[in-house]
């Protein structure tokens, strides 16, 4: 199992049933179970082949029943509501696109690749009560980690949507880190060839960010 993937089983809780979306290799599922930290356990992907690997890894579980594999886009396949789900990996549209207008689980861990504000904005408007939102990072990368429950509300500020409301009452040297190759990309980018559509939305972002930047070093 991967750093990342350490990172982010750390945050599950005890469940009745556990659903892994996108699974992959299915680390996380056989986390749940073999910890006794689920009943039962659903792996999900819309690949065939990325399935097969899960089904490797956790035959036993499958054989007793522990276990079942759905090959499906999203939670479209899982025959009952699950308790507790995890989907890690994706981009931040393709994980709005699963949750849709569906009731939100009982609880839900949510580790978007890109577009974490909009995952935010969504999971607010839908009631949820977000309990840890943070940076982290692993292999070399950064990313953001967001969970909680599916019901309870909750309020963010906008600086909270785009950078994670926990980044931001106690900045991580991994989130700083984060901040200042993000706002060198933008630099870059910003000098390249681009329409002005395109360079006004780049300038926005980076003036967001050496806000929170300016913000962080003046406490330091």
């Amino acid at each position: 199992m991967t750093d990342r993937l350490r990172e982010i089983c750390a945050s599950l809780p005890a469940c009745g049933t556990f659903a892994d979306v996108g699974c992959d290799h299915g680390y996380c599922a056989e986390y749940m179970l073999k910890s006794g930290r689920c009943a039962r356990a659903y792996l999900t992907d819309i690949s065939r082949e990325s399935l097969k690997k899960a089904e490797k890894l956790l035959a036993d579980y499958i054989a007793r029943g522990q276990c079942v594999p759905v090959c499906c886009d999203g939670l479209q396949g899982v025959p009952e509501r699950c308790d507790c789900v995890l989907i890690a990996g994706m981009g931040g549209e393709e994980i709005l696109h699963v949750l849709g207008e569906r009731e939100l689980p009982d609880f839900f861990a949510l580790q978007p690749m890109k577009n974490a504000d909009k995952v935010r904005r969504y999971l607010i408007s839908r009631g949820a009560k977000i309990l840890r939102d943070y940076t982290f990072r692993a292999e070399g990368k950064y990313y953001d980690y967001i969970v909680g429950r599916g019901s309870g509300g909750d309020e963010y500020a906008d600086y909270e949507f785009y950078f994670g409301r926990d980044n931001l009452k106690g900045p991580s040297a991994e989130f700083y880190e984060k901040l200042k190759e993000e706002q060198g990309k933008l630099k870059s980018y910003a000098c390249a060839r681009v329409s002005e559509e395109n360079r006004a939305e780049l300038r926005e972002r980076l003036l967001l960010l050496e806000e929170v930047i300016d913000a962080i070093e003046n406490d330091l």
